[in-house]
């Protein structure tokens, strides 16, 4: 049977994160999904943390497939490599600095797209797995001068605002689900934003002028350490990244966001927030199989 979910997961170094983000699947009530893993060039243990993850997958009936590049190819090659291979009816994108917090999110997920035909992308709420366990990302929006922001960053994660089923202007890759359908009509992310920066908020306004809806539910919590994923990257310069490819978004889609009443720059302003990492989250759990998986599911209850 072909699986209903495939899960594509990015990887370029940062095994740590990689390992608790994998290790968090394992706590996925809902069954049915493929694991597709793309390494980008790692140059630490990486490597051996997905051949760990491929081998307890394959034990426990889950599909794992392994993309191993040996230089960095970026988010968008390396995703788009990944969907071609996708056997789901829906495509997960996965940052490996994200943890599964609630058990059932894939079928919720689901059910949050499922419920109109025209919703073709979903994301959930993401928290910062550290106590107060605040909001990291509540939905996305673009101010109408094209400022992309995310919404109810460091806000209580009970804040009534943030609770509320919503289409948005966009969300980010960082956990959303998408249908299948709509990839094979809008098409794959765009490379013109490679290796990476705003791939994901064009691929929204690329829905969106087709009709197709971005959606926002509460309902599934999941955690996200925030920036991992391709921090770092001595390859990547970021600043000059996202200086580009913001320039590419705003010239192609300024007709849409200068038109939606988004907010305003100010209210989408960056704040740098404190941060935890994820040893000191796991301790001396986070390599052991038996403590981690303990400790992800006390994670989950919170």
């Amino acid at each position: 049977m072909s699986p209903k979910y495939s899960i594509i997961i990015l990887n370029h170094d940062k095994a740590a994160y990689t390992r608790a983000c994998l290790a968090s699947l394992l706590i996925s009530t809902d069954t049915g999904f493929e694991v597709i893993l793309v390494d980008n060039g790692s140059r630490d243990s990486t490597p051996q943390v997905l051949s760990w993850f491929k081998a307890v997958a394959s034990m426990r009936g889950i599909d794992c497939t392994i993309i191993r590049h040996e230089e960095n190819v970026g988010a968008i090659i390396g995703r788009n490599e990944a969907m071609e291979i996708c056997r789901g009816e829906f495509f997960v994108f996965m940052d490996n600095d994200v943890m599964v917090k609630d058990r059932l999110w894939l079928s919720k997920l689901e059910a949050a797209l499922n419920a109109d035909e025209k919703r073709g992308i979903v994301s959930g709420k993401l928290l910062f797995p550290w106590e107060p366990y605040a909001i990291e990302f509540a939905g996305g929006a673009v101010s109408p001068q094209g400022r992309v922001g995310y919404l109810g960053r460091g806000k209580d994660r009970y804040a009534a605002e943030h609770n509320i089923e919503r289409e948005c202007q966009c969300v980010i890759s960082a956990c959303i689900m998408l249908k299948r359908k709509l990839i094979e009509d809008v098409g794959m992310l765009d490379e013109a934003y490679s290796p990476v920066q705003y791939e994901d908020i064009d691929l929204c306004y690329r829905a969106r002028q087709r009709g197709w809806k971005v959606w926002y539910t509460p309902h599934v919590e999941m955690w996200h350490f925030e920036n991992i994923t391709t921090a770092g990257s001595a390859d990547l310069k970021f600043r000059y990244l996202t200086i580009r490819n913001g320039l590419i978004f705003k010239s192609r889609w300024r007709h849409m966001f200068e038109n939606e009443c988004g907010p305003s720059d100010e209210e989408l302003r960056w704040r740098e927030l404190p941060k935890v990492g994820v040893e000191e989250i796991f301790g001396e759990a986070l390599w052991d199989d038996e403590k981690m998986i303990c400790k992800l599911i006390e994670l989950s209850q919170v």
